[in-house]
């Protein structure tokens, strides 16, 4: 990890990044299920998983995000501040076992309500060992100009 300037002026529409892959594990589901207090049969109980059509346990949503998005940060900008997330979609069902990373994607640039700064969308995908996508969303991003 490490800082790198980058200013709003320098993101470029299409501009395209992808991060190592992380392998989810039984650890992931209960650290997640701990944190969060999410402890329904679909993430958990995988016998019970067994008689439903998925036939396995499913990753929590949030803890696909939490994890993809912390693949993302392996370079930090002070220059920009993140104002969040929108469109997030949990698209293809993640299990033990599944290796995932993500891609990010400049897809739209736009002034802000303050005149030094600008707005920067990045669409993030995170995508499974088979390059099925598994998760969309964009993030937003507030970013100083020169």
């Amino acid at each position: 990890m490490y800082f790198k300037s980058t200013f709003f002026e320098e993101y470029q529409i299409d501009d395209k990044r992808v991060t190592l892959g992380r392998t989810i594990t039984e650890t992931d589901f209960v650290v997640h299920a701990g944190h969060t207090g999410d402890f329904f049969p679909h993430h958990m109980d995988e016998e019970w998983c067994k008689t439903q059509p998925f036939g396995q346990r499913i990753a929590h949503g949030t803890m696909v995000f939490s994890i993809g998005i912390g693949l993302t940060a392996s370079e930090i900008n002070p220059e920009a501040f993140s104002k969040g997330y929108d469109r997030m979609r949990f698209v293809k069902p993640v299990h033990i076992g599944d290796t995932i990373h993500s891609e990010i994607t400049i897809s739209e640039k736009g002034d802000a309500k303050r005149p030094e700064m600008g707005t920067v969308t990045e669409h993030v995908e995170i995508i499974n060992q088979k390059g099925e996508v598994v998760l969309v969303c964009d993030h937003l991003l507030l970013v100083k100009r020169k």
